[in-house]
């Protein structure tokens, strides 16, 4: 859009130039799986964010909503205003002080990628093992913010064989969209722990193996801390967030999309 442009007056304020509306694409970006590059930018480290996502808010369900709004404005400037919130539940903070459903937090769909590829119609839809009625090109391998198939997130010109291995995400969560345990160590304390203890819930942004393909409830990773592990050793080889193949990524969801 062009900018306004007034005539000088003698004494007057300049004129504020016209707004920018919200790009029309951003109506359907409504889903996404948080970069590598997202994470490390946002905690200001190369190791992510670990699992204290409270990002200068109250409570780590707060931080993480901020980390999905951020990084959704910065791929689609406009989409950060949609309501934002991490697919994360918590053993506390929902109704009358008890646990919170990752299920509850997200609106009701659909939900799309940032290039318009259906994730998922509604809410029956998306809590599958893989969300049923997805665009092909994405149901088993979900898409970052840019809508890059997450196993090739980072990686250039790679192989099913050769790209990062960084199934892990962060949800606390079980397969049917709900706490996966009160036991703190599944959410690192509600998403305000890094430390070398813990092992939180995690969902398979691609199918790991036979037994890991459910993108929201897989496997636990081996400690709260934060760290970047990408190399395809298998099973669990640290006390940290990304020790078995993954860097503390979560999952984000428009709930106005």
């Amino acid at each position: 859009m062009e900018e306004r442009k007034t005539a000088a007056v003698s004494g007057a304020p300049a004129p504020l130039p016209a707004p920018t509306p919200p790009p029309e694409m951003s109506a359907r970006f409504s889903f996404f799986v948080t970069s590598l590059a997202a994470m490390r930018e946002l905690s200001g480290s190369s190791s992510g964010f670990g699992g204290d996502l409270r990002f200068g808010k109250a409570t780590g369900l707060e931080g993480a909503d901020e980390i999905c709004r951020q990084i959704a404005e910065r791929s689609l400037p406009g989409s950060g205003q949609k309501g934002w919130r991490a697919f994360l539940s918590a053993t506390s903070g929902g109704p009358g002080g008890g646990p919170v459903h990752a299920r509850d937090r997200i609106g009701n769909g659909p939900w799309y990628d940032r290039l318009e590829r259906l994730v998922a119609a509604n809410k029956h839809d998306l809590l599958q093992p893989r969300p049923h009625g997805a665009d092909p090109a994405i149901v088993n391998d979900l898409p970052t913010e840019d809508g890059v198939p997450h196993h090739m997130d980072g990686a250039i010109g790679c192989t099913a064989d050769t790209c990062p291995d960084n199934h892990q995400i962060l949800t606390g969560t079980n397969e049917q969209g709900m706490l996966y345990s009160m036991s703190p160590d599944s959410t690192c304390n509600d998403w305000t722990s890094t430390a070398r203890t813990g092992a939180p819930w995690c969902g398979h942004s691609w199918p790991r193996v036979e037994s890991g393909i459910n993108w929201m409830s897989a496997l636990a990773d081996g400690g709260c801390a934060p760290c970047v592990s990408l190399d395809d050793g298998g099973g669990v080889r640290s006390r940290c967030v990304g020790s078995a193949g993954g860097y503390g990524g979560i999952y984000c969801f428009a709930d106005r999309p």
